[in-house]
């Protein structure tokens, strides 16, 4: 080591000693080093390794998408575009399981609602749904994607901004805060849904099961039209395609339909999106969510067999304004479509096509339905497939 002494130096055999402990030292330290680097990237590459592909697969799955639409194909923004229209995410509409909801503008001054989904949905297949099903829809029951924004792990979706907000702010009696829709105006809006439900079904050259249809995700324009809205959970397939696979899908409690998540109740469907309509309509009637905890402790726990049991009976469901006969017929031919639709077995549901009809006909016309849900469905439930639903029971004779 005489290289690392100045020439014609006496230093003491100790300091020689120590000079080249330290330079060995160093050797090993730059040893190891090498080695981490290299352990540390092989690592990575395994364990990041998938998420990447996912999210590489995800963005081609969104390009064959985005160039199967054309010229109908929605803009796509910058992350940064998106802070800068939502002034930094100032202004908050409203949050949901996949993302919170901001109001933007555009630079030619349209108000906009834009929805910013959750970093934490790793593979981003809620955000591919959304847009590969409402790229494909034009129809002025559903509402319209203007634009999206796709860089890594930011999403965004934004949509034409609707002023009255969402149906659940008007129809329930006890937690309103807005003033409640008169009855002619309730009906039109559940016409206007189920005909948006009728083009998803049959309007589109592949069919779209939308699969979360409840009062939050209805927006209503100026005029109180309404427009069905997140199709997060939207599934897309063939006309010729019997059944489609659910592994993984997730709902909301209270309107997911029993086939949704055990097959032994049937296979899912359009009829599974006609459940969610049928006890969402029981609510617009009712003015009660089919979730009320008031009610659950009660002997009428079970929100269709309450309305079931007033309905034979001929009570006063305590509607809203029924004051005169037409509110009465309205209210009436809605509980009875709603009670025909939520029937446990999906042969037994009408198709969206016949909800419209008997929404238009007389109430005179309809038959009472079958009483839903006649006897326990303790069935092999633990023997279904494994999805993210939780079974949306309280007690052994009751679900959903």
């Amino acid at each position: 080591m005489r290289c690392l002494l100045p020439p014609g130096s006496n230093a003491n055999p100790r300091i020689r000693i120590f000079i080249a402990a330290s330079a060995f030292g160093a050797c090993i330290l730059l040893v190891i080093s090498i080695l981490c680097v290299c352990f540390r990237r092989n690592y990575m590459a395994r364990i990041c390794g998938p998420f990447w592909r996912k999210i590489a697969k995800k963005s081609a799955n969104l390009e064959d998408i985005l160039e199967k639409c054309g010229p109908m194909a929605p803009k796509r923004y910058r992350y940064s575009d998106i802070k800068k229209m939502t002034a930094s995410f100032k202004d908050k509409l409203g949050q949901g399981g996949y993302g919170i909801v901001y109001k933007g503008k555009l630079q030619d001054g349209c108000l906009v609602a834009v929805k910013v989904l959750n970093e934490s949905k790793a593979n981003g297949e809620e955000f591919v749904n959304e847009v590969s099903s409402i790229s494909r829809t034009s129809h002025v029951n559903i509402v319209t994607l203007l634009g999206f924004s796709f860089e890594g792990s930011k999403r965004a979706l934004i949509y034409e901004f609707m002023p009255n907000g969402s149906l659940d702010n008007y129809i329930y009696e006890r937690e309103k805060k807005i003033s409640p829709l008169g009855w002619e105006k309730i009906y039109h809006i559940a016409i206007g849904i189920a005909q948006g439900l009728q083009y998803l079904h049959n309007g589109c050259n592949t069919r779209i099961l939308h699969l979360d249809i409840k009062p939050q995700n209805i927006l209503l324009d100026q005029d109180f039209s309404p427009k069905i809205s997140d199709f997060g959970l939207a599934k897309l397939y063939l006309r010729k395609e019997s059944k489609i696979s659910m592994l993984g899908t997730r709902g909301t409690v209270g309107y997911i339909a029993p086939e949704v998540f055990s097959r032994n109740f049937g296979v899912v469907s359009c009829k599974s999106d006609v459940y969610c309509y049928g006890m969402m309509i029981l609510e617009m009637a009712s003015g009660r969510k089919n979730t009320d905890m008031e009610f659950d402790r009660s002997s009428e726990s079970y929100f269709p067999h309450w309305i079931y049991k007033c309905l034979l009976k001929d009570q006063d469901i305590k509607l809203r304004c029924t004051v005169d006969k037409a509110a009465e017929a309205i209210a009436r031919k809605m509980i009875l479509v709603g009670l025909w639709c939520i029937q446990t077995d999906p042969e037994n549901r009408p198709s969206i096509d016949r909800v419209l009809d008997m929404l238009q006909g007389s109430h005179e016309a309809l038959k009472i339905p079958p009483k839903p849900f006649p006897s326990s469905p303790n069935r092999k439930l633990e023997s279904a497939p494994t999805t993210s639903i939780s079974i949306l029971c309280q007690d052994s004779d009751r679900f959903l």
